[in-house]
Order: structure tokens, then sequence, then C-alpha cells
């Protein structure tokens, strides 16, 4: 049995991650395969959180743009990260993984409050935790959820799945023909460089609590695997040098 690198790591998941190919709500068959992928680490003895966005569904920064009060927009879009983290959870408990949702804000008929301790004894007991809702409070992204919750829990990794990119490029692939992909950064240069990796508050948290990060695409299929193992894949963010 191969031998991961990693002993706890926080998954973060985009919302479109969990639209797949539609760009919008939730596929259920694209859901399933990182069901399968997350069973695989699990099996390897593996302690597993995972953070969940909600831009398939919503995106405050959307609806403040057009007008709407911008406290109001983010607890909308933590709603939705609740609503995929439930998805989330469905798929991995009929993969056979036994799963808790945490959620930020307190919503006891379908989530567990969260609870620093409980979650450990969680991942401790070998479920896979699910941080919904953010931090709960507005202005806080989910890379920052995941940067706080990897420090919280000892994480000794952030794994940051990406729909439709394989790693930190320059500049936007899609836009820009000579941008340059990299295999490895610091915080230092992503925040100096202004590399669009992670918001400014969570690769400042993540470089203080020197925690590294593997951006990578979701879309292969093995990938969250590969990262585990410490396979050369995407783009690695160290943190304290």
């Amino acid at each position: 049995m191969p031998q991961p690198k990693y002993r706890r790591v926080v998954l973060k998941l985009s919302g479109e991650a969990l639209a797949g190919e539609k760009g919008f709500g939730i596929d259920p068959l694209f859901i399933t395969s990182i069901a399968k992928q997350i069973r695989e680490v699990v099996e390897l003895g593996v302690e597993v959180a995972i953070v969940v966005g909600g831009g398939n569904i919503w995106r405050g920064l959307a609806g403040s743009a057009k007008g709407m009060d911008r406290a109001t927009a983010d607890y909308m879009g933590m709603l939705a990260t609740v609503m995929n983290s439930l998805a989330l959870q469905d798929s991995l408990e009929r993969e056979g993984v036994p799963t808790r949702v945490q959620s930020s804000i307190e919503m006891r008929q379908v989530a567990e409050p969260y609870i620093r301790r409980r979650a450990i004894r969680h991942l401790e007991k070998k479920r896979v935790v699910i941080f919904a809702a953010g931090t709960g409070n507005p202005y806080f992204s989910t890379d920052t959820t995941a940067a706080l919750r990897a420090a919280e829990i000892e994480a000794e990794v952030i794994l940051m799945a990406k729909n439709k990119v394989d790693g930190v490029y320059s500049a936007d692939p899609d836009k820009d023909t000579n941008a340059i992909k990299y295999d490895e950064l610091t915080y230092l240069q992503v925040l100096n460089q202004g590399l669009g990796v992670m918001d400014s508050t969570a690769s400042s948290l993540c470089m203080d609590n020197d925690i590294s990060l593997i951006v990578f695409s979701i879309s292969e299929d093995g990938n969250i695997m590969k990262a585990i193992l410490g396979e050369k894949i995407g783009t690695i963010v160290r943190g304290n040098e």
C-alpha cells in the first residue's frame, strides 16, 4: 500500500468544481467522482477535512456589485456552501465514508455547529469533516475559511482543487498564450506579484502559520491521491522558507 506524505489535510473545493462541465448547480456524476477520489485517500488512513465554496449557486461579490447589501449577499453565499456540503456528504456516505458537516452558522436540523475540538475528534476517528458556511462572517472568502480551519485543526497542507486550471500561472492562460505555469512559489511571491491563487487574507494566514498549499486540477481522476502521495502535480506554494 502506498504511503501518504500527509497525515491531515484540508481539501478546498470551489463551488464550480461541483458543477462539473455545467458551470452552474450540482452535477451528481461529477460529485460522485470526487467522492470516490476522497474515499481512496481516506482508505490510506489520511484525515480529510473539506471546505466547499458556493460559486456554483451564488456569489456574494456578484450580488453586492449589483447593489445588494454586501453582508446580506455574503450570508446568502454561506447558505449556498451548506447546500454543496450536504450534497457532498450524501455522495461520500453512499461511498461508505462516514462524514460530518459542521456549519459556522447554526442550523442543527441539517449540520453540527462548528466546534474545533469536536472536528478534530471526528478526524481522529477517520470521519471526513466538511466545514460549511465559511467563517460565519461576511467579507471573508471560503479561501480564508480553508486557511483558518487548516490552522485550527493543525493540517499539514491545503489541497486546492480547481475545476479548469491545473496550477498557478503568471497570467490567465485562457487570455494570455504566453502565461507561464509555476511549479513552486512562496507566499511572498504570490502576494508581491498579485497572483490569483487565493485572496491576500488567506495567503497571509497560510504564510504566518507555515501551511503549504498545492493547487491542482480536479478534472483529472486520481489527482487528489497524487497530491496526497507527494507526486509532482500542479503548483506548490510553500510556507516559511
